[in-house]
């Protein structure tokens, strides 16, 4: 088993976020949340669901980076689609290799990092945590 460097919150990650029915699903873009250590040192992060999917319809909760409304945040991230990310679907999971993985093209060498959240973006992406934590 490979365990990553530790990320830092606002990172945006490649990560095979689990879904109950596939052991390995398909990798989509992750938002770190947070990140801890546990007593032994092992780095658990809570990352939130990304997907590309009927990102023109928001929920509370939800967040989206646009190419076309937010280009530097867009280029920021490392995204490859528009994608939205769910603060209502955060998982906490072990960084390691069963769960994140180097995304395509390695922007940023052997690491899941694709990006990391612009800081025009940080007042959306609160907005939709405090939505999610109600």
């Amino acid at each position: 088993m490979r365990w990553w460097p530790e990320p830092t919150a606002g990172e945006i990650v490649w990560c095979h976020f689990p879904d109950n029915i596939h052991p390995k699903p398909k990798p989509r873009a992750g938002l770190i949340v947070s990140t801890k250590a546990d007593d032994a040192g092992v780095i658990f992060v809570s990352v939130a669901y990304g997907t590309s999917q009927k990102t023109d319809r928001l929920y509370g909760g939800e967040f989206r980076i646009a190419k076309s409304e937010h280009p530097a945040a867009y280029t920021s991230a490392g995204l490859s689609y528009d994608t939205k990310f769910d603060l209502k679907n955060v998982l906490e999971l072990p960084f390691n290799d069963a769960y994140f993985s180097v995304p395509p093209h390695a922007p940023h060498g052997q690491t899941p990092k694709l990006g990391t959240l612009h800081p025009s973006m940080v007042r959306m992406a609160a907005t939709a945590f405090a939505a999610a934590s109600k």
